[in-house]
């Protein structure tokens, strides 16, 4: 027998083999081919130079806060040194003490440090709400076009840009028995003297100096609003006071948000203005960073650093908490509305559909 040879066969099984090679191994009808993996060198190149890139920022935050806050850590674990009662020796070094500082926070010796976490506490709310009031309204203002707006805008930048410490001693002329503020409401008034109307004039001063910064910050968000929505606004009828609820707050509301938490945790610190304005150890205004301060001065460095501990895991948790629950909330990492929010604006839409 002949064997027969056909020629087109072999033509016809390298096309099948070069076509399955082209279809990753599958038939045309059968599953897509899997997506490459991406070579490990340029992941590992791209995490190399992130890690470059990150580095300084993260030495400079390992020796700003890192560092100090672990040696208040370590101090707040040591005693004042002085006189050791169980051998009646003075001695030179600090007595480890463990968590006694802290526990005497929450005896009868921790009345002053309850005393300023209420007046840290009652500043912070008070003067942010009032700021955030305020400085709103200067961004209005100062949004507005008229004639003269660049001098107005400078005029209430300017308490911002005093130095705290001169802002007080300002102040401080203006409360004095004889000032300026006596004369205004016909009082003779001891503002600088303990009481409550001590931390009024705080307050006031505090509110003249940051409201400002609100302020700037929320002008900001402000003028990256398209004139178009105001306009479309208008023609469909609605008033002021309707655009500024349900357009101008919710767009500019991520620049409010950043300036009220700003705020927040500067105020939490608040120091030099009470320290100036109205003097050291008056319970009425005296905060977590003023007790600390007193306790250092006085070579009492263990409660001092006690003291910071708390006040800074204080600042922490409102941070924590302001962002979480006022700033994740909002969008997603890709930026698509998260389901609270989509719930929120469902529920909103078929409100206005049945009305």
């Amino acid at each position: 027998m002949v064997e027969t040879h056909n020629p087109g066969g072999s033509a016809t099984a390298s096309a099948d083999r070069s076509s399955h090679d082209r279809s990753g191994g599958s038939s045309p009808s059968g599953p897509p081919a899997p997506a490459k993996r991406r070579r490990p060198g340029a992941t590992s190149g791209s995490a190399r130079m992130a890690a470059l890139l990150v580095s300084p920022t993260l030495l400079v935050l390992t020796i700003v806060v890192l560092y100090p806050t672990i040696l208040a850590l370590r101090d707040s674990l040591y005693g004042t040194a002085g006189l050791d009662p169980k051998t009646g020796f003075v001695s030179k070094t600090e007595p480890f003490v463990g968590l006694s500082n802290y526990a005497d926070i929450f005896g009868e010796a921790g009345s002053r440090f309850w005393n300023a976490f209420w007046n840290t506490s009652f500043f912070t709310v008070t003067t942010v709400t009032l700021e955030t009031v305020i400085g709103v309204a200067m961004a209005l203002i100062m949004h507005k076009a008229f004639k003269g707006r660049a001098l107005v805008r400078a005029s209430i930048l300017i308490p911002w840009a005093i130095p705290t410490a001169i802002s007080a001693i300002l102040w401080r002329w203006i409360f004095n028995s004889n000032g300026v503020a006596n004369k205004i409401i016909g009082e003779q008034v001891l503002w600088t003297t303990e009481g409550f109307q001590s931390q009024v004039a705080v307050i006031i001063a505090e509110v003249w100096k940051t409201a400002p910064f609100i302020g700037l910050l929320v002008l900001a968000g402000l003028q990256v609003i398209p004139k178009e929505v105001y306009e479309a606004a208008k023609i469909d009828g609605a008033t002021a006071l309707r655009q500024f609820w349900n357009i101008t707050l919710p767009l500019v509301k991520p620049a409010l948000l950043v300036a009220v938490l700003f705020r927040t945790l500067d105020a939490l610190r608040m120091f030099e203005l009470p320290y100036v304005l109205i003097g050291a150890k008056k319970a009425s205004v005296e905060t977590l960073s003023m007790l600390a301060q007193d306790e250092a001065s006085n070579v009492r460095f263990g409660p001092a650093a006690a003291y910071a501990v708390v006040l800074f895991i204080y600042v922490f948790l409102i941070a924590l908490a302001f962002v979480r629950l006022l700033g994740t909330d909002l969008v997603r990492d890709d930026g698509t509305p998260t389901p609270k929010r989509r719930r929120r604006w469902l529920t909103r839409r078929r409100t206005e559909v049945s009305a």
